[in-house]
Formats: C-alpha cells, sequence, structure tokens
C-alpha cells in the first residue's frame, strides 16, 4: 500500500508539474501576441459618461489604474470599460477594486487598455483551497485521489473535449470517448483497478450508450437544434459555423447525466461489497437483490436531485413565467424549457437503467472473491480463492 501510495504521489505531482508547465507556455504565447491580459488596481474611476436606468448602466467609464504584474508591473495608465446595460455581462468598476485587463502593446509601449472583468481569481483559490482541505481531512488517501481525478477531468475536458468540438469533430464520438476516458480515470483512481470499480465502470457505461441513444431519438422527435444552450450564437457568429450545435446540445445532456449515473453505479457497487465482506456465504441471488433495494433507495432521491439542479439554474425564468401567468401549455412547449425538460428526464431515465446493470454485473462478478490470510508460518500475505454458493 505505501509503495502504491508513493507512486500515486509521484504521478500526480508529475500531473501539477506538467500542468503548470503548459499554463506558463500559453501564457508566454499571449504575451507574444499584441496584448497581454494583466491584473491591476483602480485608483480613480470617473463615471461621468455612464448614464443609469434603474441598475442598469450604459456608457463608459473612465480609469485610472495601477498594473500589478507582467512586465508593466506598477505602471499607471488609463484604461476604459464599456458598459452597455447587460447586467450579465457588464462589470461596473470602483476604486479600489482589483480588474482584470487587457493591454494593447505595439513596439513594447502600451497603446490602450479596456477593462475585461473583475478579478475573482483569488478568492477562487481559497475557495478551492477549502474544498481540497476538506477532501483531504476526511478522506485521506481516497480524498486525495478524488483530487487528482477531479484535476485531471478538468485536463481531459478543456484538452481534448473543447479542442476537438471547436475542430469540428464528432461531437457524439468525441463526448463517448472522453466521458469512457473520464470514468476509468475517476472511478479505478478512486476505487482501484478491483472487483468494486470494475461494477462501477461497466455500470456507467451501459448507462452512457442508453442515455446517447435516448437522447438522439427523443431530439430529433422535439426537434431540439441546440441553440437554447447560453452563449450558442455568439458562438457560431464568432466564426464557427461548421459546428453541429445539434449534436453539441446532445453532447451537453449526456455530460450532464454521466456524472449522476457514476455515482449510483459506485453507490451500488460500493454497497454491494460491504455486503459481501460482512456476509461473505450471501448467495448471489440475494446479494442481488440487495444491489437492487439500494438501487431503489438511491433512484428515489437522485432523480429528484437532477430536478433540482437543472431547475435551480433558470430559476429566473420560472420566476418570470409566474408574473407573466404564462400557460402551463405555453411554458411546456417553449424551446428552452423542452430542452431543460428533456435534459432532466433524459438524465433520470440513465439513473434507473445504471442501476439494475451495475446490480447484476457486480452480483456475478463478486460471486468469486480473493479472501486475504495471513499465512504466520511463511509470514507473507496468500490469497486463497473461494467461489460463493449459488442458490
Amino acid at each position: 500500500m505505501k509503495r502504491q501510495y508513493k507512486i500515486f504521489i509521484f504521478l500526480f505531482i508529475l500531473f501539477l508539474v506538467f500542468s503548470v508547465v503548459h499554463g506558463y507556455s500559453d501564457y508566454k504565447s499571449q504575451e507574444s501576441n499584441d496584448y497581454i491580459e494583466a491584473k491591476a488596481k483602480v485608483l480613480k474611476a470617473d463615471n461621468s459618461n455612464v448614464n443609469q436606468a434603474g441598475i442598469s448602466r450604459i456608457g463608459d467609464q473612465q480609469l485610472e489604474i495601477k498594473i500589478l504584474n507582467s512586465k508593466f508591473k506598477n505602471k499607471q495608465i488609463n484604461s476604459v470599460n464599456h458598459l452597455v446595460g447587460s447586467l450579465e455581462i457588464d462589470e461596473f468598476c470602483k476604486e479600489g477594486d482589483t480588474i482584470l485587463v487587457s493591454l494593447m502593446v505595439e513596439n513594447d509601449m502600451i497603446t490602450g487598455a479596456k477593462v475585461v472583468s473583475l478579478y475573482r481569481q483569488g478568492w477562487q483559490l481559497i475557495l478551492f483551497a477549502v474544498f481540497v482541505l476538506c477532501l483531504l481531512v476526511y478522506a485521506k488517501l481516497i480524498g486525495l485521489k478524488a483530487l487528482f481525478s477531479f484535476i485531471a477531468s478538468l485536463f481531459v475536458i478543456w484538452q481534448f473535449l473543447i479542442t476537438n468540438l471547436l475542430e469540428g469533430k464528432n461531437p457524439l464520438i468525441t463526448t463517448t470517448l472522453t466521458l469512457a476516458l473520464l470514468s476509468a480515470i475517476i472511478i479505478f483512481s478512486v476505487a482501484g483497478f478491483n472487483k468494486k470499480g470494475i461494477s462501477a465502470f461497466v455500470g456507467t457505461i451501459f448507462g452512457l450508450i442508453s442515455t446517447i441513444i435516448i437522447t438522439v431519438f427523443f431530439g430529433n422527435q422535439m426537434e431540439l437544434y441546440g441553440m437554447t444552450a447560453p452563449f450558442a450564437q455568439t458562438l457560431i457568429f464568432s466564426g464557427y459555423m461548421n459546428l453541429n450545435m445539434q449534436h453539441i446540445f446532445y453532447s451537453s445532456i449526456i455530460i450532464g447525466a454521466s456524472g449522476a449515473s457514476m455515482d449510483i453505479a459506485m453507490d451500488i457497487a460500493a454497497s454491494m461489497e460491504e455486503i459481501r465482506i460482512n456476509k461473505p456465504d450471501i448467495s448471489r441471488k440475494d446479494l442481488i437483490k440487495s444491489g437492487f433495494n439500494v438501487g431503489r433507495s438511491v433512484i428515489g432521491t437522485m432523480t429528484t436531485t437532477l430536478l433540482l439542479a437543472y431547475s435551480g439554474g433558470y430559476l429566473t425564468l420560472l420566476m418570470l413565467f409566474t408574473t407573466r401567468q404564462t400557460s402551463l401549455t405555453q411554458i411546456l412547449n417553449l424551446k428552452m424549457v423542452s430542452a431543460e425538460i428533456m435534459r432532466t428526464v433524459v438524465g433520470s431515465i440513465g439513473l434507473i437503467l445504471v442501476a439494475p446493470i451495475t446490480a447484476v454485473f457486480a452480483g456475478w462478478i463478486y460471486s468469486y472473491d480473493f479472501k486475504f490470510q495471513n499465512d504466520s508460518n511463511k509470514n507473507k500475505n496468500l490469497y486463497t480463492s473461494k467461489k460463493i454458493s449459488v442458490k
């Protein structure tokens, strides 16, 4: 165990080093272009050219800022912050704020600066540090493995999935390969390459396949083309007219459902392992029956969890429907609502299918186990095979 632990720590550190080096190379390549992203502090804010109507602001803020990093550190310059009246995009700056700015550079001199956003990265890192601390304190080695799978998942999604989707690769094939890889990384890094991990992985993959089939069929029947996704139109008009937004929308549904499917598959596999350990003479039939009972209990709350998760993202839309007294028929047939209904129901169907598949496979694979024994005569560990009685 100690040797495996050291190997895992080494691989984890190696992965972090690679990520840092890769990120640094991206930063250097950014600096070689005609702009540099830098952190700055607002020294003065002139709002004389800003018009306010209610909580919306339109106009240009004239800012005096001090650059806090990059090769122009400590340099004081003027910057402009364009406000277009869009509350989800605009950032209203005030004196003392730390902001992210885009510096236009020519001949090693700053020719202009534009506000990108408030700088929130510091608090994000603190929040992530709290997450890591809670994870490691409670779960210890398992928590470290979960942290590895978390960072690896971010890396795979950003470097493989997003890149290939933007290059116009088939979204469904790309997403399927990505989720299969992520499922293997997450499940086997946390559970290990053992019967529990294999059971959870098989259940997740079957759930993934069924979710893809259901998504494509019902998506085509309801004629949902994917333009309801946030910033879909912006992406299209940014020079990516060749993208298949319908299949990218399908991919987003499959990705959202895969996490819950993986969760329930691991719940059932882990529960059945505990049952097998505490009652080694249990029959295969009773073990599968126990897995089914666990699955039913988990599904009962997990489907509601999906509903709450997706509804939370559109809480203001639901409030708007109420204020306008929109009829239920109109609500259900709106393109945006139909897309979210499909997302919720498809994810729930995937959960329901994952549970029995995982229970049956785990019951079969747990029918043959290896019992740990300590041979005091030879002072070493031996494993003897034992077949469970099947009634």
